[in-house]
């Protein structure tokens, strides 16, 4: 059963900066998109980054210029490094793999931005 892990999140003051991790476990393959997601109180989760390959990456509009995905394809590690930090970026954080039809999710990690 695949197993994706993710780190890195904790209470951090607005403007600060959080690299969050996922790793992959127990599969002999790379997915081929990676991507993080969100989900706020009350709210429905919502795409915040994916990768596809190494180069083709997307960005919600409200992380653009704050947030980097990136991966390491070998290790099936997603990383997502988040800087300027805003209250409203507060959520709990998921870890996406996909190849093909199949999808697998991480159990989460929550960021907390303090005002």
């Amino acid at each position: 059963q695949v197993q994706l892990v993710e780190s890195g999140g904790g209470v951090v003051q607005a403007g600060g900066s959080r690299r969050l991790s996922c790793e992959a476990s127990k599969i002999k393959f790379s997915f081929s998109t990676m991507a993080w997601y969100r989900q706020a109180p009350g709210k429905e989760r919502e795409l915040v980054a994916g990768i596809t390959g190494r180069t083709s990456i997307q960005y919600a509009e409200s992380v653009k210029g704050r947030f980097t995905i990136s991966r390491d394809i070998p290790k099936n590690i997603v990383y997502l490094q988040m800087n300027n930090l805003k209250p409203e970026d507060t959520a709990v954080y998921y870890c996406n793999g996909r190849v093909g039809s199949a999808s697998s999710w991480g159990q989460g990690t929550q960021v907390t931005v303090s005002a």
